[in-house]
């Protein structure tokens, strides 16, 4: 029986979906070169939670990589050797915070053991059971939000801006780039961090550890008025930075938080 024929019998007898666990959607790259192995899967995934974007090979994999956001990608097939998946994964690795999961008919404990020192943050043997496939994904996905977590966030997202806090880029709805002075920045991060909360200047001189640089010296005010002079259509009305008359101020939007 062929990897596709078995996998195939082993969804056609499949349980009904998971409940959903999380409230955004993982967004997965599957690689096989297995067309019909390939759709199955995806359909399967689909169906309990997860986004899938199904590709044959890694070439078609790097442009979703460049446009999208990517929580875990699924390797699957893989011919000859496992070593020689080397060249594969190595782009990959320079894609920080992604993890990898090989999924393989090699069984020998040497290639497994290459499989993780190489990188791959779990190594799964044909034929599997697609709900094993599923919890191990999930196992993944838990570690990876985790550890980047306790790292701190990569971005924050409002009404179609976006501040990559790792590239130190703000991005507005339009798609322009819009420099931030480094108080600026920092200012912006500690109101994305708590949003729809009033700040005091003194928790906001605090929280962005720069009482000696640029926001001690020229004031929390200062700040305020030239980050509203950047993101804010109508600053006589701001519809982000509100002040809070004697208190402080307030981000008075919604935030999502991407780790």
């Amino acid at each position: 029986m062929t990897a596709s024929a078995r996998l195939i019998a082993s969804l056609s007898d499949r349980p009904p979906p998971d409940a959903p666990h999380h409230t955004a959607t993982p967004h997965i790259i599957a690689i096989d070169d297995d067309t019909p192995a390939r759709k199955l899967i995806a359909d399967y995934l689909g169906e309990n939670d997860l986004r899938v974007t199904a590709v044959p090979d890694w070439r078609a994999a790097q442009p979703v990589l460049e446009r999208e956001a990517v929580d875990l990608v699924l390797l699957m097939n893989l011919k000859g050797p496992i070593g020689d998946a080397i060249a594969v994964m190595r782009p990959l690795r320079e894609e920080p915070g992604i993890p990898l999961i090989i999924v393989t008919d090699r069984r020998g404990e040497a290639d497994r053991v290459t499989g993780l020192e190489m990188g791959a943050d779990d190594y799964v043997t044909k034929p599997f059971s697609p709900r094993e496939l599923l919890a191990r994904i999930r196992a993944v996905l838990r570690r990876s939000r985790l550890k980047a977590q306790q790292k701190g966030p990569r971005a924050y997202r409002f009404d179609g801006w976006e501040l990559n806090v790792d590239a130190r880029r703000l991005t507005a709805k339009d798609g322009r780039q819009v420099w931030l002075s480094n108080g600026e920045f920092s200012l912006l991060v500690v109101l994305l961090g708590s949003p729809q909360r009033i700040l005091s200047r003194e928790q906001i001189l605090d929280r962005s550890r720069m009482r000696d640089g640029d926001v001690y010296d020229r004031s929390v005010d200062v700040q305020i008025m030239r980050l509203r002079h950047k993101i804010e259509s109508d600053r006589a009305r701001p519809a982000y930075i509100r002040t809070e008359r004697d208190t402080g101020y307030q981000f008075a939007v919604p935030v999502q938080v991407v780790y």
